[in-house]
């Protein structure tokens, strides 16, 4: 099947009303159209509404609550923790984001962790919530481990996503979202489906050693950690926010969202980090220290045969501006998924052009 264009009206509508059909609110159905669609937008597909079926059929047999509802627990004047109660992750992720941006504003600075989560998509939506009103936003999360150590035959960490966000006054903010895996595990899974090979250094086999054959992926080998040590680093640090901190299940405590039982709980964590720029200097003054950044950068000596410098984020916004007016053209494992999810939820499939 070759890719399909959508707007991004009717493919927001079509997974508002999924998550309608399986019990959830107006108001959290809303939330995580809102999400999967602007992931969409920006080009990131692994993460958006590819997800949408499966999120679907967890809802519809408990594992995530349809009508749970995010609550702070515990927390002070610059911290909370948040109780996600199930609820789809993309509802308690927002609701902790704007938790810290509220905090932020009188504090400086806020920390918000969730526990009792699950998979939240892509992180770089919630940093962005921050930044689109002048904070900057930092977003996290744990995962079941699919991710080496540099050394092991198998997985240690999960592919702990991190996400920045800065707004940068007259231009679009910065937007950095990564996993700290060399690849995410969705463009294996991608692959995999396909009966594509992928780059050799992506994974490792049973044995420890890199292999571009993704089939026996995840119960086979592992993704290898980016940059090595370094990655392997940093998202022990993310284990420690979103995990230890919060309160969460910790590496193999936490449960796969897509393989393990659709009726348990997965019981991940994240954590969210915003801080308001006006605390600390005049917001004028750092919009104009960001832009004077950006400018640099664009005017920098560029190598041979490159045409642009960017800053991160730039090729997302681009995309994103082109799919609001042009639509989203949606890859074919995409469209493969949203008819899955439409027979899931009992809906017409979305409307699609070739």
């Amino acid at each position: 099947m070759s890719s399909k264009t959508i707007s991004y009206a009717n493919l927001h509508r079509f997974t508002r009303d999924a998550f309608l059909r399986v019990g959830m609110s107006e108001a959290d159905s809303e939330t995580g159209a809102d999400v999967l669609a602007t992931t969409d937008a920006w080009g990131v597909f692994t993460h958006g509404t590819k997800s949408l079926a499966g999120y679907l059929r967890r809802l519809k047999a408990g594992g995530l609550r349809a009508q749970g509802k995010a609550r702070i627990i515990a927390g002070g004047g610059g911290w909370a923790t948040v109780d996600g109660d199930s609820s789809l992750g993309m509802v308690a992720s927002v609701f902790a984001m704007q938790t810290a941006i509220a905090k932020a504003r009188q504090q400086g600075i806020a920390y918000v962790g969730v526990r009792n989560s699950c998979h939240f998509g892509a992180a770089g939506y919630y940093a962005w919530l921050a930044a689109r009103e002048g904070l900057i936003g930092i977003a996290m999360a744990n995962d079941i481990p699919s991710v080496a150590a540099p050394g092991s035959r198998g997985a240690i960490t999960g592919s702990n996503p991190l996400a920045y966000a800065v707004p940068a006054g007259k231009r679009r903010p910065m937007l950095l979202d990564i996993s700290t895996a060399t690849v995410a595990g969705g463009k294996v899974y991608a692959a995999k489906a396909r009966g594509e090979p992928i780059p050799g250094h992506w994974i490792i086999d049973a044995n420890g050693k890199p292999t571009a054959d993704p089939s026996g992926f995840p119960h086979v080998g592992a993704l290898l950690p980016m940059a090595g040590h370094k990655g392997y680093g940093l998202s022990l640090l993310i284990e420690t926010l979103s995990g230890i901190l919060s309160g969460a299940a910790v590496t193999w405590g936490v449960r796969s969202w897509a393989h393990d039982d659709a009726t348990l709980h997965t019981l991940h964590g994240a954590a969210f980090l915003a801080i308001d720029v006006k605390c600390i200097i005049p917001e004028e003054e750092f919009a104009r220290k960001v832009e004077t950044l950006i400018d640099e950068i664009h005017n920098s000596p560029r190598a041979d045969g490159v045409d642009r410098l960017l800053v991160p984020g730039e090729l997302e916004w681009e995309r994103h501006d082109r799919a609001m007016k042009e639509g989203i053209p949606l890859p074919a494992d995409v469209v493969e998924n949203l008819k899955a999810a439409a027979e899931l939820a009992g809906l017409d499939q979305p409307t699609l052009k070739g």
